[in-house]
């Protein structure tokens, strides 16, 4: 799936709005691959799985797109 960073939060997370218009997705720093948190910004394009937590759905495998 790919989608836009939403919103990034300094504790190490952030929101992904996935291209297909569903609703938001969760994601956290240690989720990443290949790029580190620091080199996130809002307006990135990303890839990523829909994975699970205890919390319910979130992004894994989050990479940039180039």
């Amino acid at each position: 799936m790919k989608g836009t960073i939403k919103k990034l939060d300094d504790r190490g997370f952030g929101f992904i709005t996935p291209e297909e218009g569903s609703n938001d997705v969760f994601f956290h720093a240690n989720d990443l691959v290949d790029v580190a948190f620091k080199d996130l910004a809002q307006g990135d394009t990303v890839s990523f799985e829909m994975g699970d937590s205890d919390r319910g759905p979130k992004a894994i495998n989050v990479a940039l797109v180039a």
